[in-house]
């Protein structure tokens, strides 16, 4: 077998002697989430510290590094469409710059982030026997930015699964290579991850239920998306038939319908017999050598995946994302508390959208009716009379078809605000139902 080091020895150097190409001023594109190099990424931060580096622009989608704080406030500034755990009070104190990105458009990197910067830093598998490596769990907006870059570095990650689609990219495309570190993201997050109380288990067990149950049918194409309750609904649908996933991620369950015979794919519009995305994330490795060079799965570039235009021609599409709050009328907020952001837009909007214009489809948005924030006792209804000023509109309330909590389902497609008021209230908390009735009351005359 062919060792990846003696295929790549030309252009095989250490991390800090990559890094050491990134001057004061660059822009430099950094893989998402899941997909983070993070081998590179230390080095770049421990670098650029040394050399005394300056006003370098990172963008990095989702990042799973931090590029904030006191020491690093003048070397790095960070340009991110997610307000992730590492970088979210920094997002707060308008220490970074939070990008919110809706739009998707084939092939094209979306508007805001550089086509061509000066660095993308990629992680990537060893190369295969005909030069070709593949971007493991993630594609993202990877192919462009190769394409586009003009200095590409590669940290190769040994444990990367290879899958079909267009996850891939040939050694002649990559400047540099780097040993990855043996890093295993999927553990770091699964530590990370607070443990569900009882109730919040019951609250994620009662809505996939009634999802799965009373708003998909055999024969339709899901998508589901981050977030507690929307990426637990793959484990709710063994009883179905013939379903199928085209979506922007991979969650949960999704491997095991496959191997069973739930997701089948046969009557997808696209891409049939295929399940289609652009990432893999939080999956355990059993979940991820089921997918690893197996051709139902295949991974795409991000802006491909969520490109309207070609969503909405998918039949019996059901689009299930997650609310942090929802208002008396549907507006739904995913992103953010007040003006403060909290996690980030990603595809919901698009696959909303196009779970509302699809022949058969849905569009549906899941929540808890009610939540105790940390380090609080206080209960809050997560039904709200109306979103608190400078909460964003993640999904205008003319794309939500249904919103499901614990308490049932409140179908709100051709209804009018009054009616749309009243039968909110009906799935809230019953804490708080009075409350919310009296202010549709007064708001709506409902």
């Amino acid at each position: 077998m062919t060792n990846w080091r003696d295929q790549c020895r030309s252009k095989l150097v250490t991390a800090a002697e990559a890094v050491g190409k990134i001057k004061s001023g660059d822009t430099v594109s950094v893989a998402p989430s899941v997909n983070t190099p993070f081998t590179l990424c230390r080095a770049l931060v421990d670098t650029a510290q040394k050399r005394g580096l300056k006003d370098i622009r990172i963008e990095h989608m989702g990042s799973a590094v931090q590029w904030t704080g006191p020491v690093l406030k003048d070397i790095f500034t960070l340009r991110d469409n997610y307000s992730t755990p590492l970088n979210r009070e920094a997002c707060h104190a308008g220490e970074t710059d939070y990008l919110p990105i809706g739009m998707w458009k084939s092939y094209e990197v979306p508007y805001g982030l550089s086509a061509n910067p000066n660095v993308f830093m990629v992680p990537v598998s060893p190369p295969n026997k005909h030069g070709y490596c593949s971007f493991g769990q993630g594609v993202w907006t990877s192919p462009g930015l190769v394409r586009g870059a003009t200095l590409v570095i590669a940290e190769v990650r040994e444990e990367f699964i290879r899958t079909y689609g267009e996850n891939y990219v040939h050694i002649d495309q990559i400047d540099f290579f780097v040993e990855g570190e043996q890093h295993t993201i999927i553990a770091e997050a699964a530590a990370a991850a607070e443990e569900l109380s009882e109730e919040e288990i019951s609250q994620v067990e009662a809505i996939c239920t009634t999802v799965a149950v009373e708003l998909i049918n055999d024969g339709d194409t899901i998508q589901m998306g981050v977030g507690t309750v929307s990426a637990s609904l793959g484990q709710f649908l063994d009883f179905r038939n013939d379903l199928g996933i085209q979506a922007e991620l991979i969650t949960g369950g999704v491997a095991d319908l496959v191997r069973r015979g739930v997701i089948t794919g046969r009557r997808k519009t696209l891409h049939p017999g295929k399940v289609v995305a652009s990432a893999i994330v939080a999956l355990a490795q059993e979940e991820l050598d089921e997918i690893h060079e197996n051709p139902v799965f295949e991974l795409y570039d991000f802006c491909y995946t969520d490109d309207l235009r070609h969503l909405i021609t998918q039949k019996n599409f059901v689009a299930v994302n997650n609310a942090m709050v929802v208002d008396l009328t549907g507006q739904v907020s995913a992103e953010a508390y007040d003006h403060r952001m909290f996690t980030g837009v990603g595809g919901q909007t698009v696959f909303m959208f196009a779970g509302a214009y699809s022949p058969g489809g849905k569009s549906v948005s899941v929540v808890p009716s009610s939540s105790v924030p940390k380090g609080s006792a206080q209960r809050v209804s997560r039904i709200v009379p109306t979103l608190t000023g400078g909460t964003p509109v993640t999904v205008p309330r003319t794309y939500i078809d249904y919103v499901v909590t614990e308490f049932g389902v409140a179908e709100l497609r051709g209804k009018t605000v009054k009616e749309r008021a009243n039968i909110l209230c009906e799935i809230a908390h019953p804490e708080f139902r009075e409350e919310l009735k009296a202010q549709a009351k007064i708001l709506y005359g409902a």
